[in-house]
């Protein structure tokens, strides 16, 4: 079982909008574009256990905060879900609910004209539509929600309570043992770690105990007799023992105690099966060392690295290939090498993952068919869909994984032809910043924009359609080609959102004759001692300019695409913006408006109706 389509309205920065899923999806965007929105919507409408906290939903999962309209009625946070692949047991069990999925089109095919005829083409399949429902109830001055199955059927008679049929108008409730069959299981960020890890209700250990079957149940009362029946009680302690009997001798004047010692009594609990759910804690010794601490004391890491453990526990209990399986940021407080392990478990052990994340090495593990790219609008409204696998090569992301794992999470990409280009325009960014007030320009990396190697001379054309279908803005530089384009070439330039030549054949021809000859000799005078400086001539301060400039592209032609950097360190010698060559300096001015642009787009005045709620 697999999710495929997620519908959001009024639900916390969503006003409106839609997911598709791709099997197993990675969901990428910028901060609060609505991730975390779309695995807690995910969880209200399939978390066995998330319905059933009180309130269900509050004042602040409404967007914008708006649960009453201007009217005063209540307005409905409404959350759609569409799974499919059934598996048989689902097929039996929820079978009057269930509609034919056209999962090619992306639609029932009784919402498609004729799509009747086609009941049992190869892309129908059976699907189950879901819904959650919450809102304000005015009444009760409280806030209810719950989960049906959204399609019609005769098995209304299901519903007892009133407010069911309020919320589900006619529509039978999705219970928590529907949810459980669903096997979905959701792994937060660590903000909720400590709960994760304990007994209460709901969390991963109360999981694993209640899919143990029902030991469970024996075990709370196995363990509330033992703690009752301790001999001696925790009171026998010497200091706790003299306060019992001073308790004793003290309240026997006011009040008729039982006889004997045992009229007073100190336990490790309230002896109720909630208050050990409470106080129970998981202890740990964790090497270097053998002490044992509770799970809290542990590091962040290790503290992340068995809600996992416990989870994977839980999806075995459940049948790994059926558990969909939610997880957000996996890389909090994880070094690479364990980001890469436990997402590629993830990816091989679970039947559908659903992952959150900022880093390219949890990033690098998904297809770009997998990878779906969340945007908000300043109305609220998401879209989301998967990267189009037509547009990008599976090869070239095979091969480029890295990059284009660090260009997915970037606001816009600068597309070079080698790594010289790719060291120098950070530095002279650096530059830019330094120089500038920091209203006329921002750093590339605060900006959000990633600088991707293309890897040789003419690449730099093929990249562009890559970025366009990933929704990015894109700039490409590349060095003035021998011979002139040919027309595909400058199709595919057509998709970037700015392009430039360089005016020469390059770069170390545009640094050399756009710098400063003090800024050239300033480099010359740095490098000429290094032990990695090459064999192409002693710079000579009293040499005149024409030789300086000769050496110096002789230099950085030697030094062209190493690790050494050159041509950044000659960037590096300019003091000011105003000494960085023309066409780099245009280039990154260029992409600091285009990206202001778009942040005074998304900050425009919201619409009248919501300047009125405020």
């Amino acid at each position: 079982m697999r999710v495929r389509r997620l519908k959001i309205e009024n639900f916390r920065c969503v006003s409106q909008g839609s997911v598709d899923f791709a099997g197993h999806t990675l969901l990428v965007g910028g901060n609060n574009i609505g991730k975390s929105t779309v695995c807690e919507a995910l969880d209200l409408v399939l978390g066995p256990e998330r319905i059933f906290r009180r309130p269900v939903v509050d004042e602040h999962d409404f967007h914008c905060g708006r649960y009453l309209n201007a009217e005063g009625a209540p307005v409905e946070i409404r959350i759609e879900a569409i799974l499919v692949d059934l598996s048989e047991e689902a097929q039996r069990r929820f079978g009057g609910h269930l509609r034919r999925w056209d999962d090619l089109a992306g639609t029932f095919i009784d919402e498609e004209q004729d799509g009747l005829g086609k009941a049992d083409g190869p892309a129908v399949i059976w699907a189950l539509p879901l819904l959650f429902v919450g809102r304000y109830d005015p009444e009760e001055d409280d806030f209810v929600g719950n989960t049906f199955f959204d399609h019609p059927t005769k098995e209304v008679d299901a519903l007892d309570e009133e407010t069911e049929v309020k919320l589900g108008q006619g529509r039978v409730p999705f219970t928590r043992v529907h949810k459980r069959l669903c096997g979905f299981v959701f792994l937060r960020t660590l903000r909720t770690g400590s709960r994760a890890l304990s007994l209460q209700r709901g969390s991963l250990l109360d999981s694993v105990l209640k899919l143990g079957g029902a030991g469970a149940v024996e075990m709370w009362r196995d363990t509330l007799a033992r703690l009752q029946a301790l001999d001696p009680a925790i009171g026998e302690i010497e200091q706790l023992k003299h306060i019992r009997s001073e308790l004793r001798s003290r309240m026997g004047r006011f009040v008729n105690l039982a006889p004997g010692d045992d009229a007073t009594a100190f336990f490790a609990s309230d002896l109720t099966r909630e208050h050990l759910r409470e106080v129970v804690r998981l202890f740990i010794a964790a090497q270097p060392g053998q002490h044992l601490v509770p799970f809290g004391r542990l590091g962040t890491g290790s503290i992340n690295l068995l809600v996992f453990a416990l989870l994977t526990f839980i999806a075995e209990l459940k049948d790994k290939q059926s558990v969909i399986f939610a997880m957000e940021e996996p890389e909090i407080a994880l070094p690479p090498h364990t980001q890469r392990r436990v997402t590629r478990f993830v990816l091989a052990e679970m039947g559908q993952s659903i992952v959150t994340s900022h880093s390219p090495y949890v990033i690098e593990q998904f297809d770009h068919e997998q990878i779906v790219i969340l945007n908000r609008n300043e109305t609220g409204a998401l879209t989301g869909q998967p990267i189009d696998g037509q547009a990008i090569k599976s090869k070239t992301f095979r091969v480029e994984r890295r990059q284009f794992a660090e260009a997915i999470l970037s606001r816009a990409v600068l597309v070079v032809e080698g790594s010289t280009e790719a060291a120098l325009f950070p530095v002279a960014s650096s530059i830019m910043e330094a120089s500038l007030n920091p209203e006329d320009y921002t750093h590339l990396d605060l900006a959000g924009v990633s600088i991707f190697n293309a890897g040789g001379d003419g690449s730099v054309p093929r990249h562009g359609p890559v970025f366009s279908a990933l929704g990015k803005l894109a700039f490409g530089f590349y060095d003035k080609p021998n011979a002139p384009l040919n027309q595909d070439a400058m199709d595919k330039l057509k998709s970037y959102t700015q392009v430039w030549e360089s005016p020469e054949k390059g770069i170390e021809e545009l640094l050399v004759k756009e710098t400063p000859i003090a800024v050239v000799r300033r480099f010359l005078n740095e490098v000429k001692d290094r032990p990695d400086y090459p064999s192409v001539g002693v710079y000579d301060p009293a040499a005149g300019d024409g030789e300086v400039t000769a050496l110096a592209t002789k230099v950085l032609k030697a030094r062209k695409g190493d690790a050494y950097g050159y041509a950044a360190m000659m960037i590096s010698q300019c003091q000011h913006a105003d000494q960085l060559p023309a066409t780099i300096r245009e280039i990154l001015e260029t992409i600091h408006e285009a990206l202001s642009a778009v942040s005074e787009d998304v900050a425009a005045p919201p619409p009248d109706d919501l300047e009125d709620l405020f």
